[in-house]
């Protein structure tokens, strides 16, 4: 597949020389103390509550379906009204799912299945939907879940995006051992011998290291219009199928070991060893001619560490690597793989800092704009949490850059920014490569008009290329690629940021007093 220019991202001009700046510019007076007196906070809040949210959009109207099949609507990516909430008719568009939950729950997910749930609850995680062009109709991918391998992999239709969804079938299944194998579709596609031997520990049940825990499915359109789910969590890892866009069923390929193919699960394509990571989200870029995909790492409480990764590929099944060029297989430190895009953070402007920032979607609007959609937590001491959205740019070597601020209809500009507009004295903050309940707060960083970079710590430079949005900061030994947008904070005070990466870190500004020189 040939790679389009990247560069199309922040301008639709062609681009100029870089802009070199100079450093014969004099010294400012540097005040390194972080504070936020004088700048305004407030959160710009959902009346919505929608865990792992999955973003559709119909016409003007954004959707977002989420875990115990959740959903909020909007027209602005911001004001979240809750459209359902819970399993049941009359609590939910979905009742009518459940009204056929003897099928729907029949091996995993409630106190009745085959595998029962651990605590006697109903677990429905998750779902995706997606418009199918040729069946031309809506299609729910969801999963049942009793334990923490043992889920399955179901889907409905509707007519429309609101529901209800109509029951058509299980896809996968996990978690079974040498008894509850039989009451799955494995022996269809691979021989008995074969499956007891490969799925199986002899009499200690599912090889849940090596095999997915069948949850968090998400179906996208590649280029070339083919359909795909990706799914997995923790266990063996983060898997791909086709789906057979007729039917909305997944596809069994044939067996290639050597590409890390198995007939019943599909294409690993990250993680196992029971490592965390989950949440897997394909976004096909054109203007990039990238695959990204999107996982979540840690736990997923308030202080878990969860967090947003990104890997890439120019090719759906892969290899999809990081910064660093690097694929995550089983048993490796996974702090170390995936561009960390976000995480426990603290920014001016906000009231608490934002904590287990993950289980995001992601999408490419009309007008070509880039978001990242996902749900937090906050340090307030409990678990409530809430969807955000923050829009993405793709930095010069066509990685994402996630902006700073959830996304109140800020436009970067095509012909990019001044070196007036950009030097002056930021708040940042380096997301690292923890996973952890640490916090990332903001130190002081000065963009001086001379080209000089400087915070308390470490000295560098920075330049921005004329006539787009990219800038590079260099900070001691380390250099990001990144990107300039003006854009509200949570306040909604305009402030100019930055978002660059490097090192599979993401580090943001924020500038609110022009003391650079």
């Amino acid at each position: 597949m040939r790679k389009r220019i990247v560069r199309t991202a922040c301008a639709a001009a062609v681009l100029l020389t870089a802009m070199t700046v100079t450093s014969c510019a004099s010294e400012p007076d540097y005040d390194f103390t972080v504070s936020y007196d004088g700048i305004q906070t407030g959160f710009v809040t959902s009346k919505a509550s929608v865990h792992d949210p999955s973003i559709l959009k119909v016409g003007d109207t954004y959707y977002i379906f989420g875990s115990h099949m959740s959903a909020a609507t909007c027209d602005d990516l911001l004001s979240w009204e809750t459209l359902a909430n819970g399993y049941h008719a009359g609590n939910s568009v979905y009742g009518q799912i459940y009204s056929v939950s003897d099928e729907a729950f029949a091996y995993a997910g409630a106190s009745t299945s085959l595998i029962p749930t651990d605590d006697g609850g109903v677990h429905v995680w998750a779902p995706d939907v997606i418009y199918n062009k040729k069946m031309g109709k809506y299609v729910m991918y969801y999963c049942t879940t009793s334990t923490w391998n043992a889920s399955n992999l179901c889907y409905g239709i509707s007519d429309t995006p609101e529901g209800p969804y109509e029951w058509q079938g299980a896809l996968i299944y996990s978690g079974f051992d040498k008894d509850t194998i039989y009451s799955t579709d494995v022996l269809d596609y691979v021989d008995e011998a074969d499956a007891l031997d490969t799925y199986i520990k002899g009499n200690k049940g599912y090889r849940f290291e090596d095999w997915p825990n069948a949850i968090d499915p998400t179906v996208f359109y590649d280029g070339d219009g083919r359909m795909w789910m990706v799914y997995g969590s923790w266990s063996g890892g983060i898997f791909l199928l086709e789906i057979d866009e007729a039917t909305g069923k997944v596809i069994h390929p044939a067996a290639d070991p050597a590409n890390n193919v198995d007939p019943y699960f599909g294409k690993r394509l990250e993680g196992g060893g029971h490592e965390s990571m989950e949440a897997p989200y394909i976004l096909w870029d054109e203007a990039s001619g990238y695959y990204y995909l999107f996982v979540s790492y840690g736990g997923l409480s308030r202080e878990g560490g969860y967090q947003i990764r990104v890997f890439r590929s120019e090719t759906v099944d892969g290899d999809y690597v990081d910064m660093n060029g690097q694929t995550l297989g089983p048993k490796l430190n996974n702090s170390y793989y995936g561009l960390k895009l976000s995480g426990n953070y603290m920014l001016p402007s906000l009231n608490v800092a934002y904590m287990a920032t993950g289980h995001n979607s992601a999408f490419v609007d009309d007008d070509g704009k880039k978001y990242i959609v996902y749900h937090t937590r906050f340090n307030t001491g409990s678990e409530a949490h809430s969807p955000r959205v923050h829009q993405f740019l793709v930095n010069a070597e066509g990685w994402p850059c996630m902006l700073p601020y959830q996304t109140q209809g800020e436009t970067v500009s095509e012909t990019g920014y001044s070196k007036d507009e950009i030097a002056g004295r930021y708040y940042m903050i380096n997301q690292g490569t923890a996973i952890d309940s640490v916090i990332a707060q903001p130190e002081i960083l000065y963009l001086n008009k001379g080209g000089k970079a400087k915070t308390e710590t470490e000295e560098g430079t920075w330049t921005a290329e004329e006539g787009t949005c990219f800038i590079t900061i260099t900070l001691g030994e380390k250099t990001y690629s990144g990107v300039l947008c003006e854009m509200p904070d949570e306040a909604g005070t305009t402030v100019m940021t930055f978002s660059a990466v490097g090192y599979n870190e993401s580090v943001w500004g924020v500038k609110y007093a022009e003391s650079a020189k």
